[in-house]
């Protein structure tokens, strides 16, 4: 239990840096990479959840987040190089 509450502090404080980065970042891109990171810190979030409740699906769940959010981040990269 003592180790959830390390993980979960853990988390908030990537979070609140990540979120710093997303407001004060110098251009789109530091923007860009910090959403990417909030989207990786939530997935590990999910997985943490599904390791404390013993509910697995929450695992799938949280590959098909990934996957989704690694597919956004990648198309709008690409939007900003001028590819689309």
């Amino acid at each position: 239990m003592i180790e959830v509450n390390i993980y979960l502090a853990l988390i908030a404080i990537a979070t609140l840096l990540s979120t710093y980065r997303v407001f004060r970042g110098p251009t789109t891109v530091d923007r860009l990479v910090a959403v990417d990171i909030m989207t990786t810190i939530t997935t590990g979030l999910m997985v943490l959840f599904a390791l404390y409740y013993g509910r697995m699906i929450y695992i799938s769940v949280a590959f098909v987040y990934a996957l989704l959010a690694f597919g956004g981040v990648i198309a709008f990269a690409r939007y900003l190089e001028g590819g689309l």
